[in-house]
């Protein structure tokens, strides 16, 4: 018995491979002219529809329990699965960000589906009623479809290996959560030119489609290898593939669904198409939304400090002493989310200040330095300051400074503020303690103001 599963499983890795040297064989002529992309749709159809058998059937069938069915291929397929939580439901939340983020003419170009993949019928059944009320238009359109895999068609989903010594219920859930993404991409292998990952907990960057349209054209400009495209840097979420690799990661994650988290699976299906380092976009694109995890209910904090959420800080001059290298001014860490201010080798006492337009009591203070680990501050203090003075001609600072902070390992963040320092501030001050050599980028700088709960007659 065992030779024979060694068999079948040698026999699924050589069809993995034969098929993804056929996909593969594909990237070289595939352009965006109508003929191509006929060519490209007619080999993923025979690759995804045809049940064949062996160690790795994806026969699978599919409920289709609301939406209208595609007539013609979308540019972006979105995937989501979402199963019970035993605390909170965010999928609802998820829908609105990704459609109200979205024009008219992007919300034309996508089409979100949603694998609904947990067991409990009644769970589902309200589930589908509430998006059907909520979302009535995107489903008649064809912008959203809701869809199910009966339990039947899953593999065994207990008494797997405890790989990484996890528990056994983290290994099933882990487990059931391969194969759901497996047999949600594979539905959608031929829904869109592209296909990108996300979770049912997230929000949505505004018009995050043209966007991704526009990173997708820089890179394929490059012309060089890209397997995955990220455009969050959370687990499984905003990534995004070609649609002409769809069949083979369906199956890739199909089996080795039991071996390690999707995330890990990913990264070894991303160098085995050839795409030897990560490319993350920043600013992300999305956010994650959710407060509890659906494994356990357990309490799950993690954000993207990357997000593009179209914050914008408080009015303010910015002043400093740095030597600014070309075009990355001082002012583009205090308002801009993609550039930052960029200096060459600060030393003891240099500074950068932010005059606010109007003085405020902060609540929050985020500062981050570096890139990839490059060009970080390594010594600094972040102070605020009262009572404007000008310096000169052209220069505006503060009379007095108070520290509330070092900047350690590149960052710095301090919330609650107004309950140490609860005085209105007038500048925002980082104060460089220590010469390097090493240049210096401030990527962002980002405050909050306590805001006036007061009522008014």
């Amino acid at each position: 018995m065992a030779r024979l599963w060694k068999r079948r499983a040698l026999t699924a890795v050589a069809f993995l491979l034969m098929l993804w040297i056929c996909v593969s064989s594909l990237h070289i002529f595939y352009n965006d002219s109508p003929e191509s992309n006929a060519q490209v749709q007619w080999l993923i159809g025979k690759v995804t529809q045809g049940e064949w058998s062996g160690p790795l059937p994806l026969n699978v069938s599919y409920q289709l329990l609301s939406g209208t069915q595609l007539t013609e291929q979308k540019f972006l397929a979105i995937g989501i699965s979402s199963v019970k939580r035993k605390k909170d439901m965010y999928l609802k939340a998820t829908l609105e960000s990704l459609f109200s983020q979205s024009s008219e003419q992007e919300l034309e170009q996508m089409v979100v589906v949603v694998l609904i993949a947990d067991f409990d019928e009644n769970w589902r059944q309200f589930v589908a009623e509430e998006i059907q009320k909520s979302f009535p238009t995107q489903l008649e359109r064809g912008q959203l479809l809701l869809i199910h895999v009966q339990q039947e068609y899953y593999p065994p989903l207990t008494g797997l290996k405890r790989n990484y010594n996890d528990p056994s219920d983290r290994v099933s859930f882990r487990s059931k959560q391969n194969v759901d993404y497996s047999f949600l991409i594979h539905f959608c292998s031929t829904l869109g030119r592209y296909y990108l990952q996300l979770e049912d907990d997230v929000y949505s960057a505004k018009n995050f489609l043209t966007k991704i349209r526009k990173r997708i054209s820089e890179q394929n400009a490059k012309k060089s290898t890209w397997a995955t495209l990220e455009f969050s840097t959370l687990g499984y979420i905003g990534k995004l593939y070609k649609s002409i690799d769809l069949p083979v990661l369906s199956r890739f994650l199909f089996l080795f669904y039991q071996e390690m988290p999707c995330d890990w699976l990913l990264s070894r299906f991303r160098d085995l198409l050839t795409q030897k380092e990560p490319i993350v976009f920043r600013p992300s694109l999305f956010q994650h939304m959710g407060t509890f995890s659906s494994f356990r209910g357990i309490h799950n904090k993690l954000k993207d400090k990357d997000f593009d959420d179209g914050y914008a800080n408080l009015d303010a001059e910015v002043f400093t002493s740095m030597s600014v290298y070309q075009k990355h001014y001082a002012h583009l860490a205090w308002t801009s989310s993609e550039e930052f201010f960029w200096a060459r080798s600060p030393v003891s006492g240099d500074y950068f200040t932010a005059v606010l337009k109007k003085p405020a009591i902060l609540t929050e203070i985020f500062v981050e330095t570096g890139d990839g680990g490059k060009d970080v501050l390594i010594s600094a203090e972040v102070e605020l300051g009262k009572d404007v003075v000008s310096v000169g001609k052209q220069e505006k600072t503060c009379k007095e400074f108070v520290s509330v902070g070092k900047i350690q390992k590149g960052k710095f963040e301090l919330q609650e503020l107004e309950k140490s320092h609860g005085f209105s501030s007038s500048c925002v001050r980082i104060r460089v303690t220590a010469t390097q050599t090493d240049w210096a980028i401030i990527k962002r700088i980002r405050v909050a103001e306590k805001q006036d709960t007061s009522t008014k007659l």
